[in-house]
């Protein structure tokens, strides 16, 4: 099956001579959740912007539904619904009539049965005759989604959906998006929330200075790129390890600290043998008394940081 979205060496040079986004070419699959990262300025927004038709592009190519975003625009831009970061609605006009504006705007004849079911799948039916000015930070977002959704989009950008919100609503949104995705909308997010595209994303990519650094499965950005650490509190110092646990041990070797009181060790969580057993079975056979123990694993945001760092 073809991709939904295709892009082939996109670029962006402003007149100003900023390159916002240099030679990114990716594909996007049907029903996937991606998730961009990068930090701001990276040009996230910026390759959001050309697909969505609203900056035209300085080179490359894209298709959408295999539309070209330029020759094509119309038809490939009704197949998309954006969500800005910005709340930008009118305080006034009530929750049903938005939906039914927006949907007028791509040429669509009414159909409130339609948008009945977009904000039922938004929890928001029940607020259909209420006025934007009545409703939450949260709700307004997810008015947002809704209009973004009331053409019948077959792709849904998201850029910042939950920035500025709390822990729980920003939950609530997340449970919103794999609703939707459920139901077959392809999704592109752009997210700080380093914790969102792991939580959520089938796949991520790093975008630094207009340039798309890597694009992997979130499991396997993480078995790549992360870690998890087991470190030991021992009873006495060591002045070193013992031979026979070193020799014991395959892969990553435990190291002992400066102080002699804490040993570290480096494992793999997805491998059939971790090493842990293998390693307190040693220290046990030495006669080495453990006083206390901790795991720490590395999160996406040191993987994102270390491939900025290094320029992928």
């Amino acid at each position: 099956m073809s991709p939904i979205i295709e892009v082939q060496d996109l670029s962006k040079t402003y007149a100003s001579g900023t390159v916002a986004l240099s030679g990114v070419t990716l594909d996007i699959a049907e029903g996937e959740i991606l998730a961009l990262l990068g930090p701001n300025g990276a040009g996230k927004t910026t390759f959001i912007s050309i697909l969505c038709g609203l900056v035209t592009p300085s080179g490359g190519r894209a298709l959408v539904g295999g539309h070209d975003i330029v020759r094509d625009y119309r038809a490939a831009r009704a197949l998309i619904g954006l969500v800005p970061q910005e709340i930008a609605v009118e305080p006034f006009e009530r929750v049903m009539n938005t939906l039914r504006f927006s949907r007028g705007l791509f040429g669509k004849r009414p159909d409130d049965a339609h948008l009945e079911q977009v904000l039922r799948s938004l929890a928001l039916w029940d607020k259909r005759d209420a006025r934007l000015n009545e409703l939450s930070g949260g709700m307004k977002r997810r008015v947002l989604i809704g209009k973004a959704l009331s053409h019948g989009p077959r792709i849904l950008f998201l850029d910042e959906p939950t920035a500025g919100v709390d822990v729980n609503l920003r939950r609530e949104m997340w449970a919103v998006v794999r609703d939707l995705r459920a139901s077959g909308v392809t999704i592109i997010l752009t997210t700080h929330y380093l914790e969102e595209a792991e939580e959520m994303a089938d796949r991520i990519g790093i975008i630094d200075k207009g340039r798309l650094l890597l694009l992997k499965e979130t499991a396997k950005l993480m078995h790549e790129f992360g870690r998890k650490r087991l470190t030991l509190e021992l009873a006495e110092p060591l002045a070193a390890l013992p031979a026979g646990v070193a020799e014991t041990m395959t892969g990553h070797m435990p190291t002992l600290s400066p102080d002699g009181l804490h040993v570290s060790f480096d494992y793999d969580t997805r491998a059939d043998r971790s090493g842990i057993a293998r390693l307190l079975a040693g220290f046990a056979a030495a006669g080495i008394a453990v006083r206390d123990l901790e795991t720490e694993q590395s999160s996406l945001e040191e993987v994102f940081l270390h491939l900025v760092e290094q320029g992928g």
